[in-house]
């Protein structure tokens, strides 16, 4: 849990999130009626990260589209590296890390005007972030964060955490999401879903999944617990 306690220490409203999902799983073991099981309306895609944050800056592992007007052989997808650079043919390196896109292709234009163009017109566009990640915690094995390869279930986004511990209580598994800018909640049942009697959702960029367990409870159990309970599409 340790991972949660330093989500918790994190700026913004993640740590809020953190902290009023755990308080919900502190009850008693088993299914709670705190939360509504595997509601459809669960399906609903998340808002998007980059809609909340319009000014997301670029990271390592970021892949953008870099467009160099009049120049096919540097128009194209790049990763953004290790150390924040982006590397196109002939030019080189030029550090994008901790800018916008708009910043991106501005610091692109620069290194491409004092090598080989004049007045070049590029554009920068974000195809994939390294937001697009998952949070599992709770009573799992490697609790952390996440990468997205594609389309992952809740089942599939456990696995990854090297699944459950012993002392996960499989019946309450709650998703956190942020939707049309409200953070909800629904629970799931792992045992049911294993045995076909329950779908298993898509879970998304974002994402918050936290399994139930003794640990958890024991953790959270003198944590104030004044926070409203927690119900799909009511904002906390």
């Amino acid at each position: 849990m340790s991972s949660v306690l330093r989500s918790l220490k994190a700026p913004g409203a993640i740590g809020v999130l953190l902290t009023a999902m755990l308080l919900t799983l502190s009850a008693c073991a088993g299914r709670t009626d705190e939360l509504p099981y595997a509601p459809p309306s669960f399906n609903v895609e998340p808002d998007s990260p980059f809609a909340v944050n319009p000014d997301y800056r670029l990271g390592p592992t970021d892949l953008v589209n870099v467009t160099v007007f009049r120049a096919p052989d540097l128009t194209g997808e790049y990763r953004v590296d290790a150390g924040g650079n982006v590397v196109l043919p002939l030019v080189g390196e030029t550090q994008v890390q901790g800018m916008t896109t708009a910043e991106a292709a501005e610091a692109l234009k620069r290194n491409l005007s004092t090598r080989y163009y004049v007045d070049p017109q590029v554009t920068v566009a974000l195809r994939e972030a390294n937001s697009q990640r998952i949070t599992v915690d709770g009573s799992v094995q490697a609790p952390g964060l996440y990468p997205l390869p594609g389309r992952t279930t809740l089942m599939q986004a456990v696995a990854m955490a090297r699944g459950v511990t012993q002392d996960a209580n499989l019946h309450r598994v709650v998703v956190f999401r942020q939707i049309e800018g409200r953070r909800m909640a629904a629970a799931f049942d792992l045992e049911s879903i294993r045995r076909s009697e329950m779908e298993d959702p898509v879970v998304y960029a974002s994402d918050v999944i936290v399994v139930d367990g003794d640990n958890t409870r024991r953790m959270w159990r003198d944590i104030i617990t004044t926070i409203p309970a927690i119900a799909l599409f009511a904002p906390f």
